[in-house]
């Protein structure tokens, strides 16, 4: 049996660090994943820990404090937000490129300018093509449930990348739920003991960023490239276990009610739970709508995607994030992508949706299943570059 507790999904972060223990944790702080830190650092000075806190001048320094334990041979997380994961920009390829398993929660937000405190996911999708596994999560109990998995999945001899463990700031950043958690001792028997097989502190030969010179630099980005690919493999066995130990069952994705779906709405993180209810609306008047609910962004589940998808006719992938493309989301480009090779392809369109916050209701998700019914109804797709919600636009 767990733990049962009310907690915001910071303090759900923040209790994973305590029982995780690494040995390094360096922040800097900004809203809204600050509260993860300031839990964390009060467990650090009542010796709930022995974690050494390292209170850092910036978040680009934050990486770098953790790219050097990782590199010694210590377990190292962080946190952040927004502007100080664009902060990170150029230590993230650095974590990747050095095959460091450091783990990092981001309360998502919105990148300036202007300047916006409230969620989207412009800041992790910014960062999709680091090298980082992303995890995203619905609510305060996938927040906990991934951090805690994210070291297993980065430590990995298979993987040895970082891992992204994202949440919706103050959407359930802040918001208090009821989790359920798991024992300090389970907890500790699952993550185990972090024992790289080189480090700076090993006693072998090491060298940690090196120049690399055209000889070898490819090969080591192929490296690296292939450990995203063989990650998935890892990622799953990893849910599987956590989910024989709690009861909690992960997959790559969710599938809601997608058995018999003509139309399909494919989203991250909260906005999940508004989609699934327009879903049990639209069910409820004998509809056959279903919602996809991505868990995994990084590796991109493209073959499990393709398949969820060969049954269905028409699919709204929403983004939130603008990529500025001028074609499309960066959720899209891969549902699509993941599509090509169908033999029965549905049609796809792309909604870039609650950017700095905007609301997003059920009766909005209502409108895009309604879209696709036009679609399913007319065979034309109309314009696929479409935004949801902004004012003066139908």
């Amino acid at each position: 049996m767990g733990i049962r507790e009310r907690l915001s999904g910071n303090e759900a972060v923040a209790t994973a660090l305590k029982q995780i223990n690494p040995d390094v944790v360096a922040a800097y702080p900004i809203t809204p994943s600050t509260e993860v830190v300031h839990y964390f650092s009060q467990y650090v000075a009542d010796g709930e820990v022995d974690t050494e806190f390292v209170a850092v001048e910036s978040e680009h320094s934050a990486m770098s404090a953790c790219i050097a334990a990782s590199a010694a041979g210590g377990r190292a997380s962080t946190i952040t937000s927004a502007c100080g994961l664009a902060l990170m920009w150029e230590l993230l390829y650095v974590a990747s490129g050095s095959r460091l398993p450091v783990t990092l929660g981001v309360a998502n937000r919105a990148l300036s300018a202007p300047i916006n405190i409230n969620n989207d996911h412009s800041d992790s999708m910014g960062a999709r093509d680091s090298g980082w596994i992303q995890l995203y999560a619905e609510n305060n109990q996938e927040a906990y449930d991934n951090y805690l998995m994210s070291s297993r999945i980065a430590e990995h001899k298979d993987v040895m990348l970082p891992v992204m463990a994202c949440q919706d700031g103050f959407i359930t950043s802040h918001a208090v739920e009821n989790i359920e958690l798991l024992e300090d001792e389970k907890v500790k028997a699952f993550i185990g003991e972090y024992e790289p097989e080189w480090s700076l502190l090993s006693g072998k030969p090491t060298s940690v960023g090196p120049y690399d010179t055209q000889a070898f630099y490819f090969e080591h980005q192929y490296q690296r490239a292939r450990a995203m690919v063989e990650s998935k493999k890892v990622i799953l066995d990893v849910f599987r276990e956590f989910g024989e130990l709690t009861g909690r069952k992960y997959d790559l994705f969710e599938e809601y009610k997608m058995e018999d779906a003509e139309r399909a709405i494919i989203v991250l993180n909260s906005s999940a739970g508004t989609a699934k209810a327009a879903c049990d609306a639209l069910r409820a008047k004998g509809e056959k709508v279903g919602v996809i609910k991505l868990r995994v962004f990084r590796p991109f589940p493209i073959e499990e995607i393709a398949k969820a998808l060969s049954h269905v006719k028409a699919v709204a992938v929403m983004d939130k994030a603008e990529s500025f493309s001028a074609v499309g989301g960066p959720v899209f480009v891969d549902v699509r992508t993941a599509c090509y090779d169908l033999e029965k392809r549905p049609e796809i369109i792309n909604y870039i949706y609650g950017l700095g916050g905007r609301d997003v209701r059920v009766e909005d998700f209502i409108k895009v299943f309604d879209q696709l019914g036009d679609i399913v109804k007319t065979g034309k797709t109309g314009e696929i570059y479409r935004h949801l919600g902004v004012r003066g636009v139908q």
